[in-house]
């Protein structure tokens, strides 16, 4: 696991209507202050990366469709450098995750419609604030095209 990143299953409540799925709320442990919200579409088979924040948090949840989030650490001091985070979230397998500064992400649609990814973050965007890099660039050692390391 890498350092700093949190994954914590997500409740849904589900009836013969439909379903209330959760994210996250102001007492529960993850949450540290209010940034802003957003949401991104995903089409199938699109890739969505290399991103990484100098101090903003994330908060990841995918309530429609399903994605692979891939994370990467390349902090100097980290415990974790150099290791990959691969995982597959989505309605069903709703889980929240927290992805702290400075951690190179990315995602790509895996399910067979578009997938929604809802992100709470700490602080708004600024454009200065974060860094991007072509998804497949070797800097980052993880290929899109291949299936799961």
């Amino acid at each position: 696991m890498i350092d700093g990143v949190v994954i914590q299953p997500l409740k849904q409540i589900i009836d013969e209507r439909g379903k209330v799925m959760h994210m996250i709320r102001s007492d529960s442990p993850l949450f540290t202050k209010f940034g802003e919200i957003y949401f991104s579409i995903v089409n199938p088979g699109a890739v969505k990366a290399w991103k990484r924040h100098l101090r903003m948090t994330q908060h990841f949840a995918v309530p429609v469709g399903k994605i692979k989030l891939v994370i990467y650490d390349d902090r100097l001091n980290s415990v974790s450098r150099k290791k990959i985070e691969i995982l597959e979230i989505g309605e069903d397998n709703y889980h929240l995750v927290r992805i702290p500064p400075l951690l190179w992400y990315g995602f790509k649609g895996i399910s067979k419609e578009f997938a929604l990814v809802a992100n709470c973050t700490d602080m708004p965007h600024e454009p200065v604030e974060s860094e991007h890099i072509d998804p497949y660039d070797k800097k980052i050692p993880y290929n899109w095209n291949s299936s799961d390391e």
